[in-house]
């Protein structure tokens, strides 16, 4: 399977639909780590207050050697080394417990957003087994891929970076700005004088840069939804010669990720060249202003060089702003699409009061179904039938014709518009959805075998199932003798697309499977399409003695395999239009003797 990462440069930056409802959503979802949120806070207040206060002390030291300086010409006694010693002392020490507090609201905050991330992909994983199979009709498997990787990898980074570094960045405008009031208010009147310059240029460059970004991540999902696609059917491409149609495909939509990308990611470097420029504006004005306070007294040079300091300080936060409000647009951009995962419509797993499976025989009665995918377009529209406990249930019809949904109904993949269906008198809506479904087993024409070894795919049907009933359930099946004579057996590894085994051996596999768990219902859509005749005809005699007893229902499009059958439905546009045993509806010349005629000089054709 296709692995889609979030880990190179280009990161989720879309603009969020609703910022401040997301936003508020975060915070709450996070809020369950408030105790370690609060003390990164104060750490990371705690270091910037210390930090801040380093340059006035730093500047008291150039003082202190300025005034030495003044003092040995005017033959006093020159620089008091010792002072300017303890001075530094202290410097050092503040700067030590700012580093120290720094590292541990990094180390707590680190810690939080991977929990967070650790939570979040848990209720993923946990969401996809609830949602209902509608929803992935309807969605790609490289959006969903990207909710878990690129947008939770986006999350985490961009909250473990902005948190801190808004509240530092705040902290620090602050704290600079009392400091370099305590030194001259008019020196600060001059260096503000930047801050609606900057405002106006970063507004203007992030005003421009969104849509680039929101581009940029839309076709980031469709770059993962194509990849997804075409390596899924790699063998496909190959088979139709249509590897430059996909290469065209890709580059064009690569296109427009690239331009869109470059366009936002230049716009976005563009905010620190520019602030920097802008900031060496103020630099001018407080160094000139600074030397004419100087010599009139006013302020002492070593308040010139800290004031300096602080104003550059004073800067680094406004661009630290703009990076974190361009961050917390990508973390609510990428936490909307998360919580839109999550607050996705799910099934209804458990009932009020729930019917239990237990002794329950296998009757089935479908009573006037009707059931459409989307409702304006109905495709059952009026589906009854009455199937007994222990009897072989053939259903038959063109393709299109309904057969495979009602399987689907009946094991409520989707619930049925109007109607009901009943296991032993009770509405399927009445029990909680897994039991309903353990007591069925399907073994469908799309094969599922996971990556892992021969016995782990056959033992998914009962993972408490011994070797003994694994290699049991691989006979009924007649697979047994084929698993032998691989390497390893029953240990060989299937690798992620099972291609190291024929599609008729997958098939076998998961019969055995379905055998294994042992079902009350068992349910088979075109289960023998993939393999040869001499092998269908052996599973047939293993399905029969299976099928013994135990409610079945073949979906078959090969009307030869199922002429056994205890009833035999027969679809077309939805409806039940013939029903009967084979030579009943043989005998009655209608659609199904047709569709079973066809079949037959077909075969003669060919042979």
């Amino acid at each position: 399977m296709p692995r889609h990462g979030g880990h190179g440069p280009m990161k989720s930056t879309e603009k969020a639909k609703d910022f401040g409802g997301t936003m508020k959503q975060l915070i709450h979802y996070i809020s369950v780590y408030k105790i370690g949120i609060f003390f990164v806070a104060v750490f990371a207040i705690g270091s910037t207050v210390f930090s801040i206060l380093g340059p006035k002390i730093l500047g008291k030291a150039t003082t202190e050697i300025f005034n030495g300086l003044i003092s040995k010409i005017s033959g006093g006694d020159g620089i008091d080394f010792g002072k300017i010693g303890k001075i530094l002392i202290a410097l050092l020490c503040l700067y030590a417990v700012s580093a120290l507090l720094s590292f541990l609201q990094g180390f707590i905050m680190t810690g939080i957003s991977q929990k967070m991330t650790y939570r979040m992909r848990k209720e993923i994983s946990e969401k996809i087994n609830r949602l209902p199979v509608k929803y992935f009709d309807k969605t790609t498997h490289g959006e969903v891929l990207s909710r878990v990787t690129n947008d939770v990898d986006t999350l985490s980074q961009s909250l473990n970076q902005s948190a801190t570094q808004l509240i530092t960045s705040v902290t620090t405008l602050i704290g600079v700005l009392v400091m370099m009031l305590s030194i001259s208010p008019l020196m600060t009147v001059v260096a503000l004088l930047i801050l609606p310059i900057s405002m106006i240029l970063v507004s203007t460059i992030v005003k421009h840069s969104q849509k680039f970004f929101k581009s940029q991540q839309e076709y980031l999902g469709h770059i993962n939804g194509q990849v997804e696609e075409v390596y899924g059917g790699h063998n496909i491409v190959k088979a139709f010669n249509k590897e430059k149609d996909v290469i065209r495909t890709f580059d064009e939509t690569n296109e427009i990720l690239y331009q869109s990308a470059w366009k936002s990611q230049f716009l976005s470097g563009m905010m620190m060249p520019i602030m920097q420029f802008v900031g060496n504006l103020g630099y001018v004005g407080v160094s000139i202003l600074g030397g004419y306070l100087a010599i009139r007294k006013t302020i002492e040079v070593g308040d010139i060089q800290s004031f300096i300091q602080y104003v550059r300080s004073f800067t680094q936060p406004i661009q630290q702003v703009a990076q974190v409000a361009n961050m917390l647009q990508s973390t609510a951009a990428a936490s909307e699409r998360v919580f839109e995962f999550l607050g996705e419509e799910e099934e209804d797993q458990v009932v009020e009061h729930p019917v239990s499976v237990e002794g329950l025989e296998g009757n089935v009665t479908f009573d006037h179904v009707q059931f459409g995918y989307n409702p304006d377009h109905v495709i059952i529209h009026d589906f009854s039938a009455e199937v007994h406990q222990g009897q072989k249930i053939a259903i038959v019809g063109p393709t299109g014709a309904g057969k495979t949904t009602m399987i689907k109904l009946l094991m409520r993949f989707y619930d049925v518009n109007k109607g009901a269906i009943l296991v032993d008198g009770h509405n399927v809506r009445d029990f909680n959805r897994s039991e309903l479904r353990e007591m069925f087993g399907m073994v469908l024409q799309d094969t599922w075998l996971f990556n892992g070894t021969i016995e782990d795919n056959i033992r998914y049907g009962k993972l408490d199932a011994t070797h003994e009933e694994v290699v049991a359930a691989a006979k009924a099946a007649h697979v047994h003798r084929f698993v032998q004579t691989l390497p390893n057996g029953y240990q060989m590894e299937l690798n992620e697309e099972a291609s190291n085994v024929s599609q008729g051996q997958k098939q076998l596999l998961t019969i055995a499977r379905a055998i294994l768990a042992d079902p009350k219902i068992l349910i088979l859509d075109e289960a023998t399409s993939s393999v040869d005749t001499r092998t269908e005809v052996q599973i047939q005699k293993a399905m029969d003695n299976l099928m013994k007893g135990r409610t079945s229902f073949v979906i078959a499009h090969r009307l030869s395999t199922i002429r056994d059958a205890d009833l035999i439905l027969v679809m077309k546009d939805g409806d039940i239009i013939e029903q009967g045993r084979h030579e009943e509806l043989l005998a009655k010349g209608g659609f199904y003797a047709e569709l079973y005629n066809s079949q037959f000089e077909s075969a003669s054709s060919c042979a």
